[in-house]
């Protein structure tokens, strides 16, 4: 058997990769089943019924039926988008903001995440790495925005 040419290893981008503008579709999205719902739920401590307790949810107007966590829903949004954008690469979370949820994900709902790259900049303190700040969006099987969120990011530069 003969070597391979070119070995690649799936990572992220490099911050000099990063173009501002750019919108990345994460697939495939990520079906969100009750276990799923339920474990996240319990595991945080979050003793609401709207996530919990089918016969109080399912009598509670507008939705009448369990909700997913909508801490489930932004970890996956920003989770779909690791193995395209910053596996490998990210140094640090910076933050989060503008998180919003304009609908609720209901059991079987599928999540599908795009990241639109917002701004860049090289860093003041730590050489050899940089600033990127990514407009996250997810949305349900049927388009619906159902979750958002701003992250800056703190991001490696290639190594020479």
């Amino acid at each position: 058997m003969t070597e391979p040419v070119r070995r690649i290893v799936q990572r992220g981008l490099w911050f000099e990769e990063f173009e501002v503008g750019v919108l990345y579709e994460h697939r495939p999205g990520r079906t969100v089943t009750e276990a799923d719902n339920v474990l996240f739920t319990t595991l945080t401590m979050n003793t609401q019924a709207l996530h919990l307790d089918a016969a109080v949810s399912d009598a509670l107007p507008p939705f009448n039926a369990r909700l997913v966590n909508s801490m489930f829903t932004l970890s996956t949004l920003v989770g779909l988008s690791v193995a395209q954008l910053t596996q490998g690469t990210i140094v640090a979370n910076l933050g989060f903001s503008e998180i919003a949820f304009p609908k609720p994900m209901f059991h079987g709902d599928t999540l599908y995440a795009e990241t639109l790259v917002t701004a860049k900049r090289e860093s003041n303190s730590r050489p050899g790495e940089g600033i990127v700040t990514f407009a996250h969006t997810g949305r349900n099987q049927h388009g619906d925005v159902v979750a958002t969120a701003v992250r800056k990011t703190l991001v490696r530069k290639e190594p020479v």
